[in-house]
């Protein structure tokens, strides 16, 4: 998303003494954090990545035309021959959003935002929610991790990363802003609400979908983990000028909801199937291309809602019937919002259905042993043959993922071929190895209950091979994803479209 004219003034996101040091001067044309997108005019954050310091880069900056740079403490002196104001800050990372916020009129308090965090259907959710609300007649903008939306138009994403540095985030509410929305969903990930990505979004709602081990590599500890996602919350009780009551929406099913109360003084308002929540869903039926069921709500759950979601499984009724919950809690129609739901016609990458094989092929995010197992528990009952499973395990994240994926595969699925996902820096075998291993001691036998095949699109077409009428091929582990990222750079790529090639290829029909 590139500079455009400030919509508000970049000081106002500095603390009162650091605005001393920049007194003088006037708007920026951009807030920036990267040192080779700095275009005259701008002015520089130096942040600390996971691979440089951003204040190592402020020279460049400086050269390049900014006309200050904001730094943490013990850098000043350093940089005082720059030739440009210096600005220090407890912590440029918080600053940043701020500062990021206020260049843009602090959007997020001319929106009604809404935050959904959690480990997984964080994306389902958003997208529910986002059809929700546009049935009850809200102009709607969206933030996540498969595309961004302003009032329907998709906004490109530069980066694979769910929750973009706070310029783009704030760049985004206020195009969201000038577009007329009056909503805003935005998918917050752990890694997002540590960082400060997400501080100035000014949310009314916060949703928690559930909580189970993933990014320790980032995090270190599950405490940490839960404490990132539970900043989301905390949030909540920060003042604003809106008159929206703020919410926190919880998935009562989940043993770690209570915690997520605890993290905020705000109405609470839970959703669940198997527990004694608020809005509560009965009488589920499951079908392989969705369920319908009752919400229950109202204080005594004595008013009913018909609903229904075109996505399998029991997950998937609970992203529903979170996605309903949140539009009442903003006082919008809950009948309206589950018309809605029920017309939403599926999210890109998440049990998407691959036509076009003698057997059924699907498509699904699932990348943590916890999704792969709800998806293959979900899928067992609807399947007369074998469920055959194709997934490989991200480079440069947590080592227990890869174990933890075998595992489940090795129980859950009939046969598996393992592949290349996202290696980065890794060599590809030796991740694959880790999986396999797991399946081994898992009890599954190579050769006959799993393969090892790359690349990638090799293994689809492996998958594919072996399937008979009857069984189910799910590709697990990309979804959405238009890359597979390598140690020299992103390979285009895309599981769908490779999976309706590789069926043209093998069952001589048109791919579409």
């Amino acid at each position: 998303m590139g500079a455009m004219s400030a919509r508000g003034d970049w000081r106002e996101g500095l603390p009162e003494e650091a605005r001393l040091a920049v007194a003088d001067l006037g708007p920026v044309a951009a807030v920036r954090f990267d040192s080779r997108e700095v275009q005259p005019g701008d002015v520089f954050v130096c942040i600390r990545g996971e691979r440089s310091d951003g204040h190592a880069f402020a020279s460049a900056a400086v050269e390049a035309g900014a006309v200050a740079v904001v730094v943490e403490a013990g850098h000043a002196s350093d940089l005082a021959a720059l030739g440009v104001p210096v600005v220090v800050v407890p912590d440029t990372r918080r600053a940043l959003s701020s500062m990021a916020a206020a260049h843009e009129g602090f959007p997020g308090e001319r929106l009604t935002v809404i935050g959904i965090t959690g480990t997984d259907g964080k994306s389902t959710t958003a997208f529910l929610t986002v059809a929700a609300l546009e049935r009850c007649g809200a102009k709607v903008g969206l933030l996540s991790t498969i595309e961004c939306r302003v009032a329907g138009e998709v906004v490109p994403n530069p980066t694979r990363l769910t929750t973009q540095e706070s310029p783009f985030v704030q760049a985004l509410l206020a195009r969201m802003v000038e577009a007329g929305c009056t909503h805003a969903v935005v998918e917050a990930t752990s890694h997002g609400l540590a960082l400060h990505r997400l501080d100035d979004c000014r949310f009314d709602v916060a949703v928690f979908t559930n909580l189970s081990t993933d990014h320790l590599d980032f995090h270190g500890t599950m405490d940490d983990y839960r404490a990132a996602k539970a900043r989301l919350f905390a949030m909540l009780d920060e003042p604003t000028s809106k008159r929206v009551r703020r919410t926190a929406v919880l998935n009562a099913d989940d043993p770690q909801w209570r915690f997520f109360a605890r993290a905020t003084q705000v109405r609470k308002v839970t959703y669940g199937l198997d527990s004694d929540a608020d809005v509560l869903a009965t009488d589920v039926m499951l079908w392989p291309d969705g369920a319908t069921f009752t919400l229950a709500t109202g204080e005594d759950r004595d008013d009913e809602i018909e609903a229904s979601v075109r996505l399998p499984g029991r997950f998937n009724v609970a992203n529903a019937a979170a996605a309903v919950t949140v539009a009442a809690a903003v006082g919008l129609d809950p009948m309206a919002a589950a018309a809605g739901v029920a017309a939403c016609p599926g999210v890109p990458g998440r049990m998407e259905r691959v036509e076009g094989a003698p057997f059924e092929v699907v498509v699904d995010y699932a990348h943590t042993a916890e999704a792969l197992e709800k998806v293959l528990t979900m899928l067992r009952p609807l399947v007369d043959g074998r469920v055959i499973v194709m997934f490989g395990c991200a480079g440069e994240r947590a080592r227990d993922r890869r174990s933890g994926l075998g595992s489940v595969a090795a129980v859950h699925a009939d046969f598996t071929v393992l592949t290349d996902e996202d290696p980065r820096s890794e060599p590809p075998d030796a991740i694959i190895d880790e999986i396999a291993q797991a399946m081994t001691a898992a009890g599954a036998s190579e050769g006959e209950r799993f393969e090892r095949v790359r690349p990638r699109r090799a293994a689809i077409a492996r998958a594919l091979e072996v399937a008979v009428p009857g069984d189910l091929v799910l590709i697990a582990g990309k979804g959405h994803e238009s890359t597979i990222e390598w140690a020299e750079g992103p390979e285009p790529w895309d599981d769908r479209v490779a999976a309706r090639e590789e069926i043209a290829r093998r069952f001589r029909v048109e791919a579409t």
